[in-house]
């Protein structure tokens, strides 16, 4: 049984009613409220009285990241400054950070939102529940903190980091669901392993893991390493944090919020709406939010939705696992390579662990793509022409799989630095202005 059952198992017509009345609401309110989207409006020549359908969506402006820098900190924040009560913020690692103000009701939905989540995990409030994503700014640590909270869950929130600490309270506390990056699970399962504990015999069952794209293949390599369930949440900061999408004991797409965020797939090259079960960019527009509505956010996540019948009795619309993302896309040969395709090949290999990073550099007048892999730690002191030959196997691999010739290095275990939060994944070393 869902834990909302009134929203979650909503018949379809009637959630979509309920959805284009949440819409008409904010796109009013934002015309009312924030300048930066009255402008917009008025410069495509739309009234909020225009909006008269779901489909009407595609008469809006996109927003883009760039327009939340460019109005940083607060200019497209729909309230006064009196009534926000928490703002979150990206890193700012290529820029101004993103903020993200909200209110107490925003703080609320947003809660509701990781409850739900939970739940579909397999997650109950006598669960033991240890919070290792990083706390402060980013959305991750206290989103499922509340989420945790609200369930009535006892909640470890030891952050992201001191590895060896976080095993040691795993089995002295007697966890049973753990939440942090896919990357960092990896990074704990390898720890223990080092320190002789055998992570899979604690009472650890479930994890819920987001903040980063992975794969299934790298779902099927934590839960083996753990003995756990894998489970995903999908959010952003742009739109309140995890909590926007969940997995559920299917696990073949992702429930959309949907009360919460309109959904949509356009084409990434000519922003035109798709149809349903067609891959492409994913966009939102949150349907409750006061401090900071998105109107069609882009967020550059490749996938494709679906409306099916689902055994876990949810009506709510599916999102695909994401592919990849329009802005780490990278063009070798005149092939799209994503760097989830290529970690799904690796995964395939049992030679290599799951730890790679792809380096972009330039060869002449062309791209190159460099695959580095860590190998397990017996193909590495096997010697060189052990090493040659793994590295022989993955260009072929990929070569049958992809088209692309990349060059292969394979290092040795612990070369690539362990993640705490986000994993990097790609390093462009060409030329600035080539890239």
């Amino acid at each position: 049984m869902p834990w909302n059952k009134e929203f979650e198992c909503m018949p379809v017509e009637k959630l979509q009613k309920f959805q284009l009345e949440k819409f008409k609401e904010t796109i009013e309110w934002v015309a009312q409220k924030v300048p930066f989207y009255k402008n917009k409006f008025k410069e495509m020549g739309i009234k909020p009285g225009d909006i008269k359908s779901l489909e009407d969506a595609a008469k809006l402006p996109f927003t883009i990241k760039e327009d939340l820098r460019d109005n940083y900190p607060f200019d497209l924040c729909a309230v006064p400054l009196k009534d926000v009560v928490r703002v979150h913020a990206s890193s700012g690692t290529t820029g101004k950070p993103i903020t993200g103000p909200y209110t107490q009701a925003d703080l609320d939905q947003w809660t509701e939102c990781m409850v739900r989540n939970f739940w579909a995990a397999g997650v109950r409030p006598e669960d033991i529940v240890q919070n290792a994503y990083g706390h402060g700014l980013f959305t991750g640590g206290l989103g499922f903190h509340q989420g945790a909270g609200k369930l009535g869950c006892t909640t470890v929130p030891t952050g992201a980091g001191l590895t060896e600490r976080q095993i040691t309270l795993m089995k002295d506390f007697g966890v049973n669901v753990l939440l942090c990056t896919p990357s960092y699970a990896l990074t704990i399962a390898e720890r223990a392993e080092e320190l002789k504990v055998d992570v899979r015999s604690l009472p650890v069952r479930v994890g819920i893991f987001g903040a980063e794209p992975w794969t299934v293949p790298m779902r099927r390599e934590i839960e083996e390493r753990m003995g756990i369930k894998a489970m995903e949440a999908y959010g952003l900061t742009e739109l309140g944090g995890p909590g926007v999408a969940f997995d559920c004991k299917e696990q073949n797409g992702l429930h959309i919020n949907e009360d919460h965020y309109l959904a949509e797939i356009v084409d990434p090259a000519t922003m035109e709406p798709l149809p349903m079960g067609e891959k492409g960019e994913l966009i939102f527009t949150s349907l409750q939010r006061r401090a900071m509505p998105m109107i069609r956010y882009r967020t550059k996540d490749i996938t494709s939705l679906s409306r099916e019948t689902c055994s876990c009795g949810r009506t709510f619309l599916k999102m695909r696992k994401v592919f990849g993302r329009t802005d780490d896309m990278l063009i070798i040969s005149g092939v799209n390579v994503f760097p989830s395709q290529i970690e799904s090949l690796l995964l395939d290999l049992d030679e290599v662990e799951p730890q790679y990073r792809l380096i972009v550099r330039k060869k002449g007048y062309l791209d190159q793509l460099v695959v580095q892999v860590e190998a397990k730690r017996e193909v590495y002191e096997a010697g060189k022409e052990k090493q040659l030959e793994v590295e022989g196997k993955i260009m072929g691999h990929i070569k049958g799989n992809m088209g692309i010739s990349v060059e292969v290095n394979l290092v040795e275990p612990k070369f690539i630095a362990r993640s705490e939060g986000k994993a990097l994944r790609v390093v462009d070393e060409r030329p600035k202005q080539e890239r």
